[in-house]
């Protein structure tokens, strides 16, 4: 038998209990793809004006986004949302997330494909252990330890 990790320790119920909600992870994804104000994610995602606000406030308070003010000549102050440290420590969730789907639920050839700038190499993440190992067989090369 497996590890088994109360709910209240779990990282993923607690990473979930932040992102599993119903479009909090696109709009870190438009966020990531540089859309930062308001109506621009609203108009992007096609989401109600109080879902869209009750979200970036919940990513706001999780601390992945921050409120940044602006002012367009003529208009009142408004704000712009842009990634924290933390919320830019997702792109590997959104990438793997991603290619799960181009893999397994795509009708089609994926939409985008994640490059490298550099070299133009297609970009993915592979889980590899702290010595170099490249998992393989994560269902077969991945332990778990409960920390004290």
């Amino acid at each position: 038998m497996g590890v088994v990790i109360d709910n209240d320790r779990c990282s993923i119920a607690r990473a979930l209990a932040v992102l599993g909600e119903r479009w909090s992870l696109q709009v870190v994804r438009d966020v990531f793809n540089g859309l930062q104000r308001f109506e621009d994610l609203r108009e992007h995602l096609g989401i109600a004006r109080n879902v869209l606000s009750n979200r970036l406030a919940g990513l706001v308070d999780a601390g992945l986004l921050e409120r940044v003010p602006y002012r367009e000549f003529g208009s009142r102050q408004r704000h712009e949302y842009r990634l924290t440290a933390a919320g830019r420590e997702l792109w590997p969730v959104l990438v793997t997330l991603m290619d799960w789907g181009d893999r397994h639920l795509a009708d089609g050839p994926p939409p985008v494909e994640p490059e490298h700038v550099g070299c133009g190499g297609k970009v993915s993440m592979v889980p590899v252990c702290a010595h170099g190992h490249v998992l393989t067989e994560p269902q077969r090369e991945l332990g778990l330890r409960l920390s004290s």
